[in-house]
C-alpha cells in the first residue's frame, strides 16, 4: 500500500522462542514459566516491540491456530493479543476456534480492531 510506511516502522514475524528473546526482547524466565502462548509473552512482545522500534503503539499475536499443536489448557484456536502504548499495555485472550486460515484472518483483524480503538483512545 502507498504511503504505509508514514505510520508503520517495522514488523517482526518472531515466531519461535530463540527469536521472541532476541528481537522483542522476551525474557527467556517468561517463557519457560508461561510458555510462548501466554499474557505474559504476548505483553513482553509488543512492549518489546514498541520499544524496540521507539513506535508510539505496537501491537503482538501469540496463538495456537492449528491444527495440531493445542493442549487442554490451551486449546487450538487459542490466541493472546497485546497492543502496547506509552504507559499502558492491554492483553486479550481470545478463542478462534476455526481451520488455519479463518483463525489467521478473524486474529489479525481483531489486533487491528485493538489498535485502532487504542489510538483513538489517546487521540482524544
Amino acid at each position: 500500500m502507498s504511503g504505509a510506511s508514514a505510520v508503520l516502522l517495522n514488523g517482526w514475524v518472531a515466531y519461535c522462542n530463540e527469536s521472541k528473546q532476541r528481537l522483542l526482547e522476551v525474557r527467556p524466565e517468561t517463557l519457560a514459566k508461561h510458555g510462548a502462548v501466554s499474557e505474559p509473552v504476548a505483553r513482553e512482545m509488543a512492549e518489546g516491540a514498541r520499544r524496540v522500534s521507539g513506535a508510539d503503539f505496537a501491537l503482538a499475536v501469540t496463538g495456537i491456530a492449528g491444527p495440531s499443536g493445542g493442549t487442554e489448557s490451551k486449546p487450538v484456536g487459542t490466541v493472546f493479543i497485546a497492543c502496547a502504548r506509552e504507559g499502558k499495555t492491554v492483553v486479550v485472550n481470545l478463542f478462534n476456534p476455526w481451520d488455519r486460515e479463518t483463525f489467521k484472518q478473524v486474529t489479525s483483524q481483531q489486533a487491528l480492531q485493538m489498535l485502532r480503538r487504542t489510538a483513538l483512545k489517546s487521540a482524544s
